[in-house]
């Protein structure tokens, strides 16, 4: 995996900040456990009321987590002031998510200049055994002079 160094110095804090504001992640549980330039893992535990008809994690919670993973990864990167929105990604389930635990994560591939690639998965863990069930690109874009948060007015 790429090392990237950060332009922002405060770019955790940044992260968690921003995470604390995305009401879904309340909504579902979920908690952000890793931060790291380029890097960045969710976890979520196991919730009968999230799952689909089959008592599966439904995919698109799997879905919801990979995709915060893979802009917060990117969003480490950016400078202060900017923020960040998806634009783009495609997934692949791989197998049903069956677990405990769900772990998505996000790694940077590309940091450009506004646009950001990064793989995101989601892990399903049960005692010693994870399964990947998610695989997928993400397409993340910054936005210059745009703080983090709530449009203004």
């Amino acid at each position: 995996m790429e090392r990237f160094e950060p332009t922002d110095p405060q770019y955790e804090s940044k992260v968690r900040e921003s995470f604390a504001r995305q009401s879904i992640m309340a909504l579902i549980g979920a908690r952000l456990a890793h931060v790291e330039p380029g890097y960045v893992e969710i976890e979520l535990g196991f919730r009968e009321d999230l799952t689909q008809q089959h008592d599966f994690l439904h995919a698109g919670v799997t879905t919801t987590i990979a995709d915060s993973a893979g802009g917060y990864a990117a969003f480490s990167l950016m400078p202060p002031g900017s923020s960040i929105l998806t634009v783009e990604y495609k997934i692949n389930l791989l197998a049903p998510a069956a677990g405990e635990t769900f772990i998505g994560r996000g790694r940077v591939v590309k940091a450009g200049r506004r646009l950001f690639v990064s793989e995101i998965d989601v892990i399903a863990k049960r005692g010693d055994k994870e399964v990947c069930c998610l695989f997928g690109l993400q397409t993340a874009m910054m936005l210059t002079a745009r703080p983090d948060g709530p449009p203004p007015g």
